[in-house]
């Protein structure tokens, strides 16, 4: 199976959790909305919460140009990026046997600026379209001033590992025989009912986009 290689940067402690290889790191990659991006700046680390979307072996990141993560990761920094999905509450008898059930992935990467335009858009079109599938060409076409200010980060997938837990609660045997509940709480991310803004156009209706997004959501 085609796996990424292990290095002290990515190796996994705990080896039963351990998953490194491609498939299950970018299932795992495709499945999450939101990664939170970590890089050092002015002497700091600082850790952001971003949109991001998958091309291959690259990870795109976008937001203003101006803005702290543009200026930073654009010089060609390294970073790391966390995707987690929180997947159950698993209870056990013991406070110290709890835990929760998990898909998650950390990335590391040198990061730079895309100055491509075709690279860009293609970039910004796939951002646009994880948050809803077919957003982009439903919504106004960007035009040159948005596009400039705006500004595109690609993030290389150098190193990288998934970490898994799946299943109930592993108690002492001896405590199985407590009176106390031990089981798994699911736990899923679901989309309600979209509320429009109250100015849209008579006769609009909900997009195919977000119908898409819908039944992503609902499985």
């Amino acid at each position: 199976m085609d796996a990424y290689a292990t290095s002290k940067i990515n190796k996994v402690r705990v080896s039963k959790r351990a998953v490194y290889d491609r498939e299950t790191v970018h299932a795992t990659l495709d499945d999450g909305l939101v990664a939170h991006v970590g890089f050092e700046d002015k002497d700091w680390p600082m850790v952001i919460p971003m949109i991001y979307a998958r091309l291959g072996e690259t990870l795109y990141l976008h937001g203003a140009k101006a803005a702290r993560f543009a200026k930073a990761l654009g010089k060609g920094v390294p970073v790391c990026i966390t995707v987690t999905h929180l997947d159950g509450l698993v209870l056990a008898r013991s406070a110290f046997h709890s835990s929760v059930n998990y898909r998650s992935v950390v990335v590391h990467g040198m990061a730079h600026t895309v100055t491509d335009k075709k690279e860009k858009i293609l970039a910004l079109t796939e951002v646009t379209d994880r948050i809803a599938p077919g957003r982009w060409d439903e919504a106004r076409e960007m035009n040159d001033k948005e596009l400039k200010s705006t500004g595109v980060i690609a993030v290389p997938i150098e190193h990288a590992a998934a970490k898994v837990r799946t299943g109930g609660p592993i108690d002492d045997d001896e405590d199985y025989e407590l009176p106390i509940w031990g089981g798994v709480v699911p736990v899923r991310q679901v989309f309600d009912a979209p509320e429009d803004d109250g100015r849209l156009v008579e006769g609009v209706k909900v997009p195919e986009s977000i119908n898409r997004a819908l039944r992503r959501s609902a499985g």
